[in-house]
């Protein structure tokens, strides 16, 4: 085997260990750590030990059909195990590779009307639909923590930007490949003449993050209360219930306005500030590393097409992996696997070429 399986049974023990420290489990960044460590360990175990076993029966089948009153009895299981195999340690080598250190959070989720004026806000509006079929078929969670209404009204109704938080299991593998700018071709339902338009909008995912990566300081923000516009409730409209909050260091602005209480969309701000300022480090830090990153689909910024929406001919294509589907209605409404599986499977594969040395 590639792998020792004595080596992945001794860190699993430490692993135990280290669940069962109070330091640990006090320290909820780092418990969530060992925790997502152990159970990928734990898989990894598993899987190492299914190759031990099909390689013992495989040696024994081999003995077996060395006599030729077995051969043809054991030779469609001896087939079957020798097919086995390298699938097992293909799936192993797959849990072996590095790991996203985000891997596990949740996430903000951004989208924000760009070129196209009311249609751009219509397509925002689409593609945040979009992405709450795909959660409710994952049995996600989708929580707007802000919104802000386009003038558009009608069966055209538009949003100029949308923030959500997402969570659930497996929600950043997901949907970590979905930032960047987002290209839509279709005939408008404000345009009269039946002529196509090309518009586009932004979406940024950022992992939710932990207080001990964001330190956030009291006298580093200015907060503004104000009362907050757009549909809502008389309440909401009256009193003074939304929250701007100014990151004074970095000028980040964060504006959560949804909720009837101004305790609410406070909180609500600073969670959104603290995925922004830790998209901001992450953003800094991947500026200084080497320019070899092709073990990543795409660098998540805003300024990256990585997808056009062409509904004439219900057709997506997403250009970083060549991917074309004629299936744009599915998509649109929610089954985004046949779009997000080919994202992730490129990913794994050009790790596994990062770690071939003759790749």
């Amino acid at each position: 085997m590639f792998v020792r399986l004595e080596e992945l049974q001794r860190r699993l023990e430490e692993l135990d260990r280290l669940l069962m420290d109070p330091s640990i489990s006090s320290n909820l960044g780092r418990m969530r750590d060992v925790s997502r460590e152990h159970s990928d360990l734990t898989k990894m175990v598993d899987l190492a030990h299914r190759i031990q076993q099909a390689e013992k029966e495989l040696v024994q089948l081999s003995e077996m059909a060395a006599d030729p009153d077995m051969r043809e009895m054991v030779e469609d299981e001896r087939a079957e195990l020798q097919a086995r195999i390298p699938e097992l340690e293909k799936q192993l080598t797959l849990l072996m590779l590095p790991k996203d250190p985000y891997e596990g959070r949740n996430l903000m989720l951004e989208i924000r009307a760009g070129t196209g004026g009311d249609e751009a806000a219509i397509f925002a509006a689409d593609l945040f639909r979009m992405y709450s079929r795909y959660a409710l078929q994952k049995g996600w969670r989708i929580e707007l923590l802000n919104t802000s209404e386009s003038g558009t009204g009608g069966d055209a109704a538009g949003m100029k930007e949308i923030t959500a938080l997402v969570t659930g299991a497996d929600v950043y593998a997901h949907l970590k490949f979905e930032g960047g700018v987002h290209r839509v071709q279709r005939v408008p339902v404000t345009e009269s003449q039946g002529r196509i338009h090309t518009s586009a909008a932004t979406v940024a995912v950022l992992p939710e993050a932990d207080e001990v990566e964001v330190k956030i300081h009291e006298k580093d923000l200015r907060i503004d209360v104000f009362r907050a516009g757009g549909p809502g409730g008389q309440s909401v409209n009256t009193t003074d219930s939304a929250v701007r909050i100014t990151h004074l260091p970095t000028n980040l602005v964060v504006i959560c306005q949804d909720e009837k209480s101004q305790i609410k969309n406070k909180a609500k701000a600073m969670k959104v500030l603290s995925a922004r300022l830790l998209e901001k480090q992450r953003s800094e830090q991947h500026a200084t590393e080497a320019a070899d990153r092709r073990s990543q689909v795409g660098t998540g910024d805003r300024s990256e097409r990585i997808r056009t929406y062409n509904f004439p001919q219900n057709r997506l294509t997403d250009h970083r992996i060549g991917l074309t589907l004629y299936k744009l209605d599915q998509i649109m409404d929610g089954y985004l696997d046949e779009v997000v599986l080919p994202l992730i499977a490129y990913n794994q594969a050009e790790l596994l070429k990062a770690q071939d040395p003759t790749g």
